[in-house]
């Protein structure tokens, strides 16, 4: 063979051991790749073994092309996951288990069947038995949802079992049984901290609130108490845990409950003292776990309403005690949540969302312990008073700006049931206290419309045309309050002839001088800020030309309608020649000054 033939199968020879070096070094690449990711679905080929190649002396190096990556292969498509089938099925043995202990607690002691010993007995070994088998199979490959679920329905029927002795056997004093179902609930459901699984909390509290009325045979008091020591034993589980449904439950086992018993007092016409302590006690239970449980909750917004629905009973306490009792436990609930809000950042988690939360809750119990513990005569001008006090004192924030209002709506409302507008066309006489009832509420009435309208400007972030609205409406309420305390003054003093046209005409004029001092006001303020105050102004004078010429035209009698007349008149005749005075002043002097 000659020489060039020996020199091409040296290169084949060279090429094809440089092929075989770079497949196994491919195959092994892949082998690890699949190692790495877990989705080995076939065994990899074996690398292509080829004949080794005799030792032939190439005459020079061949070089090898740089190697192109391999396509990746899609994955396969996730199968649909049915998980679900077996929570669903563990849920629906949960709540027929505890059904069946129920029955076994209940019915077997009705009918006879079974020594008491051996019912209770037979649920207590019921109950340890569950928890160990859950235990048990937490441990195992893919038991956690059999785990939770024997575990729950073990611990709710360990509970369950201690109400039986203290309610239907009495083999235990009730604050014996109250301290026994707190350890065992605690101690239980501290197992679902450690297994850090909230399903397993909802599971023991969710069935409990719903069976334990039937172990009880109704709401009880006891069984109120035993719901106010599983929520108790289930605070400590929630620290560092963002679980939220299992505060939802926490506050819903003794709400509800108390919700019912008030209503069924009401109807009952019923006064329970020993009720009403519960449910301050229910409150202060809810209040103390909303702070603590704020600082590890990622929706304090939601924490804070599920608050306000643990101390909803002591907002309805006024149907199981007298009214002396019922406000007081209010006002007290209201100085609480005050006092939380004013804490404000120095607790930990109270962000803005909760304090405007609980701000509301504060307003609400705080209007609660006024209608509750006055009458409309006194309640209209004490409400109307906190609407002024809340609008000054929080003028920098939104949400008690908005408080006012409603504060002010509210007390607005009663008022009006006193101080009606047929009074202001017909002349109508009074009672004594109903008179004074109507002025201070009237002066009040002013007061709470300017606090509520200057508290509303001074927030420079505040939208203009809400601004507008609010001195729109504040504007004509104090109107109405203006009239009222004239004409109201006017018939006390003079009575239903002479004093209710003096009223008019007073009410009259004191538009006008309002409107006057609104005019005044604006030309002292710069340009830019000087449509409010005239839109006011001019707003009451065209109010006070249309009361005077459709009302008190054809109403007053005599001097009254010549007198509000010309005094009207020359009001409007100084306030037009003033108003151009001022303001051209104004307007010189802000020319003068240096740019």
């Amino acid at each position: 063979m000659s020489e060039p033939h020996h020199a091409v199968i040296a290169r084949m020879s060279s090429d094809l051991a440089a092929i075989s070096a770079y497949v196994n070094r491919v195959s092994a690449d892949l082998g690890e790749l699949h190692r790495m990711f877990d989705q080995a679905r076939t065994p990899v080929p074996a690398p292509l073994a080829l004949p080794p190649a005799p030792p032939v002396m190439s005459p020079s190096p061949v070089p090898v092309a740089a190697p192109v990556p391999p396509r990746p292969v899609p994955s396969a498509r996730p199968e649909r996951s049915e998980g679900w089938i077996g929570k669903a099925l563990a849920v629906a043995g949960v709540a027929v288990t505890l059904t069946g202990v129920v029955l076994l607690l209940v019915l077997a002691a009705q009918a006879g069947f079974l020594r008491p010993e051996f019912r209770v007995a037979a649920g207590a070994a019921l109950a340890a038995g569950l928890v160990g088998v859950g235990w048990w199979l937490d441990r195992r490959p893919g038991g956690r949802v059999g785990a939770i679920a024997l575990a729950a329905t073990g611990i709710a029927a360990a509970y369950m079992d201690v109400i039986a002795v203290t309610t239907i056997y009495d083999w235990v004093s009730p604050p014996v049984g109250l301290v026994l179902a707190a350890a065992v609930g605690g101690g239980g459901l501290m197992l679902a901290r450690r297994w850090n699984s909230e399903p397993l909390g909802l599971l023991v509290l969710v069935p409990l609130i719903a069976l334990a009325p039937v172990v009880t045979d109704g709401i009880t008091l006891l069984l109120i108490g035993f719901m106010l020591a599983l929520s108790a034993a289930a605070l400590p589980v929630q620290f560092g845990r963002d679980w939220l449904w299992l505060y939802a439950a926490r506050m819903a086992a003794p709400t509800l409950p108390l919700l019912i018993a008030l209503a069924a007092a009401s109807i009952n016409s019923r006064h329970d003292l020993a009720l009403a302590l519960t449910c301050g006690l229910a409150a202060v239970l809810a209040l103390a776990g909303g702070v603590l449980v704020l600082r590890g909750s990622t929706r304090p917004a939601a924490t804070a309403v599920w608050t306000a629905v643990g101390v909803l009973p002591v907002l309805c306490v006024a149907a199981a005690v007298d009214r002396t009792i019922a406000a007081l436990l209010v006002a007290a609930l209201s100085a609480a949540l005050v006092a939380i809000v004013a804490l404000g950042d120095r607790l930990p988690g109270m962000n803005v969302v909760a304090r405007r939360v609980w701000s509301v809750l504060a307003a609400a119990a705080a209007l609660v312990a006024v209608l509750v513990a006055f009458d409309g005569p006194v309640a209209g001008p004490v409400v109307l008073a906190m609407a002024a006090a809340v609008a000054v004192a929080g003028r920098r924030q939104g949400v008690t700006r908005w408080i006012a209002v409603g504060l002010a709506t509210v007390g607005g409302m009663i008022y009006l049931d006193s101080a009606t507008p047929e009074s202001l066309v017909h002349a109508t006489k009074l009672s004594a206290g109903l008179t004074v009832s109507v002025l201070i509420g009237s002066v009040l009435a002013i007061a709470a419309a300017a606090a509520i309208s200057w508290a509303w400007s001074v927030d420079g972030e505040a939208d203009r045309e809400l601004v507008r609205l609010v001195w729109v409406a504040a504007a004509m309420a104090a109107a109405y309050a203006v009239t009222m305390f004239t004409v109201s003054a006017g018939v006390a003093v003079g009575g239903t002839g002479a004093g209710f046209f003096g009223g008019h005409m007073a009410a009259t004029i004191c538009w006008i001088a309002v409107a006057a001092g609104l005019l005044g006001h604006a030309a002292r303020r710069p340009r830019a800020q000087r449509s409010l105050p005239i839109g006011g102004g001019m707003t009451l004078v065209a109010a006070a030309m249309a009361k005077l010429f459709l009302f008190d035209l054809g109403t007053l009698d005599g001097m009254f309608r010549v007198a509000v007349f010309i005094v009207v008149g020359l009001a409007l005749l100084g306030m037009g020649a003033g108003y151009a005075r001022l303001l051209n002043q104004q307007d010189q002097l802000a020319g003068r000054q240096p740019m």
